[in-house]
């Protein structure tokens, strides 16, 4: 993703947690990574004015307090939150979890592997894809997209 804004997990498995951070680390992203561990605690960091605005949500659906589809919900319905990307990456394989997140405007849906290698090469293709695609401008005025790669 290269870039210097925030990549916001949102997932109540700290196990989980850490094995991204590691793996996006292996994979050279150095991207700032906040972590909220449900739904409710992502839409206030992100409904704060001081929150700097990630370049990504990656999201767990089995969560506490407000589940995945809930928050996705939330975040596609609000004007100033809607065209951050959310990727879903979950243990949830069901095909009615699938069609719901894209339906409500995931911009991905992939499953977490147990095998650490397997879970490495997933959050690689997400950085090589986020990288290199093109995003709506996130603040007025700036030229980079969302994920941009900057150098």
């Amino acid at each position: 993703m290269r870039n210097s804004k925030p990549i916001l997990i949102v997932d109540d498995d700290s196990v989980d947690v850490m094995a991204a951070k590691r793996a996006m680390r292996d994979a050279g992203v150095d991207n700032p990574v906040v972590h909220k561990e449900n739904g409710e605690e992502a839409l206030e960091y992100l409904r704060d004015l001081g929150s700097h605005e990630p370049c990504l949500i990656l999201l767990d659906l089995n969560m506490p307090k407000m589940n995945g589809i809930e928050f996705l919900k939330a975040v596609k319905d609000d004007e100033t939150l809607r065209r951050i990307p959310v990727l879903v990456l979950t243990t949830s394989n069901e095909q009615s979890d699938v069609v719901t997140c894209f339906e409500l405007g995931a911009a991905g849906y992939m499953l977490k592997s147990i095998d650490y290698e397997e879970f490495s090469e997933t959050i690689k293709a997400i950085d090589r894809y986020w990288t290199i695609s093109e995003s709506p401008i996130a603040v007025a005025g700036t030229t980079d997209g969302v994920c941009a790669k900057v150098g």
